[in-house]
């Protein structure tokens, strides 16, 4: 199931919680049952062993949708699916673009790297949705995009073992976790990682995908379930990233147990892959694939991940911020 949050025109800007039927539609869940009146996406999450078999049963038309209930694409705007989660994780687990990255600052690839998963939180407060990305001019002084894939936790969970990790995402779906380059390079000269070059916006969208959906694209390992999907990202429509999902060195029930070590997550948590090889303008301008090329107002930026769908967003300066 791809489960959304929706804005019709002249509502509730909060949004509200829908299932995508691709082609076919969106299902409006508060007006399709009683069951999901006055929820939001994050409650259903939080009650997903409740509420998920009967948003299944209205989704595959084993009952009939009461009127009004079943909306064409066209009449919503998306927001984020959870545009308010309960934190933001984002890892580090694509091996080629930490090697890279370093190699084009003339650092030798980090030894810790292979020893364990390592994260970073951002601003959850902060999380976008498709369509305009609103920064500040400061933020424009090359803004980057990056190309990653997401999961939510579903289960409460501590000290899991890796399988106990798998079984508590929820879903997945695509990550830009939107970077002000010329911000973060000050800051991290601190070494207390990325901040304000970070907090001002991360999107996600435009669906969280139930891995029940995904079950053929996943394969079991030693390390947790890999998931196989292709990653792409286009900017005004040139492809400039390729990379799949599976080529992640550790994978999230690795990065799921390392964040839940003496901890407990929560359902509604939200965990980034880290960027996928070749999935930023940082890598690409460093090993010349692209020069000195950074987002600016008017771009339009297409990550696709197969199986997740399309995340688009268009670059708008705001002078306000």
């Amino acid at each position: 199931m791809k489960l959304v949050t929706f804005v019709r025109p002249g509502g509730d800007p909060a949004g509200l919680p829908g299932l995508m039927l691709p082609g076919a539609g969106l299902i409006d869940l508060g007006r399709a049952s009683e069951a999901f009146r006055g929820l939001s996406v994050l409650d259903i999450v939080r009650r997903n062993e409740e509420l998920l078999p009967e948003a299944l049963v209205l989704s595959t038309g084993e009952a009939s949708l009461p009127s009004g209930s079943l909306l064409k694409e066209d009449e919503v705007r998306l927001l984020a699916p959870l545009p308010r989660p309960v934190s933001v994780r984002d890892g580090y687990a694509f091996r080629q673009h930490v090697e890279t990255a370093r190699r084009n600052r003339g650092l030798p690839m980090i030894p810790e790297f292979d020893e364990f998963p390592v994260f970073y939180f951002t601003n959850a407060l902060a999380v976008i949705g498709p369509g305009e990305l609103r920064v500040g001019r400061r933020r424009l002084e090359k803004l980057d995009f990056e190309l990653e894939c997401f999961v939510v936790i579903g289960k409460r969970v501590t000290n899991p073992t890796l399988e106990e990790a798998d079984d508590a995402i929820l879903g997945y779906g695509v990550m830009n976790d939107l970077s002000a380059r010329s911000l973060q390079m000050e800051e991290m000269k601190l070494n207390l990682g990325p901040a304000k070059g970070k907090d001002f916006a991360t999107a996600i969208g435009p669906w969280l995908v139930t891995k029940d959906e995904l079950a053929s694209r996943f394969s079991p390992s030693p390390r947790g379930n890999v998931l196989h999907a292709r990653m792409t990202a286009h900017v005004n429509g040139i492809q400039v990233s390729d990379g799949n999902v599976a080529q992640m060195s550790w994978t999230f029930a690795q990065i799921v147990q390392r964040a839940a070590d003496g901890v407990t997550l929560e359902p509604g948590e939200v965990i980034g892959s880290g960027t996928v090889g070749t999935g930023c303008f940082l890598e690409l301008n460093g090993s010349g694939i692209t020069k000195d090329q950074w987002l600016r107002p008017g771009d339009v930026v297409d990550l696709a991940i197969d199986g997740l769908g399309t995340l688009t967003n268009t670059i708008v300066e705001d002078s306000a911020r």
